[in-house]
């Protein structure tokens, strides 16, 4: 990690490692809780490979959706880590993306108490970084991993 480009925040979420995988490649899983609440999410494409698309869309009132996410998966190892970014669009477009350009890292890995969830969000240069910083990564990426951690902690 570079402090200088790079944010991160980790969460030990109470699941199995196989379950919080799930919700991530799973696309009705994954609508339950990428966006905050109370927004509403819909996975359009979510093509798990490298290359494969990630497209999602949010509604504020549950009626109309609007583009939220149009990403390309660059690594994909199955219940261990999910890379993707936003500055190539899901048509492989070089992308000028809402609020940032990003890289983001998902990694799970084993932990006693049930799995280790770390993301690890690359940016371009400083100002970048700072921008998304200021904007609310902590409070928007640390909430949804809230919601992938409720979500995957309640019985199914």
């Amino acid at each position: 990690m570079n402090p200088d480009l790079d944010l991160a925040l980790e969460r030990i979420i109470r699941a199995p490692r196989a379950t919080v995988w799930s919700a991530w490649t799973d696309p009705a899983k994954l609508a339950r809780w990428w966006v905050p609440a109370p927004s509403r999410c819909r996975v359009d494409r979510l093509d798990l490979r490298p290359g494969g698309a990630f497209v999602t869309r949010l509604s504020d009132d549950g009626a109309v959706f609007v583009p939220h996410l149009d990403a390309c998966f660059l690594a994909v190892d199955d219940l261990e880590r999910i890379v993707f970014t936003n500055a190539i669009t899901s048509a492989w477009r070089p992308a000028n993306p809402d609020p940032v350009a990003m890289t983001a890292t998902i990694t799970l890995d084993d932990h006693p108490d049930g799995t280790r969830y770390r993301m690890l969000v690359r940016h371009g240069d400083p100002e970048s970084r700072a921008h998304h910083e200021k904007i609310g990564f902590a409070a928007g990426w640390g909430t949804v991993a809230g919601q992938l951690a409720a979500f995957t902690e309640a019985p199914q």
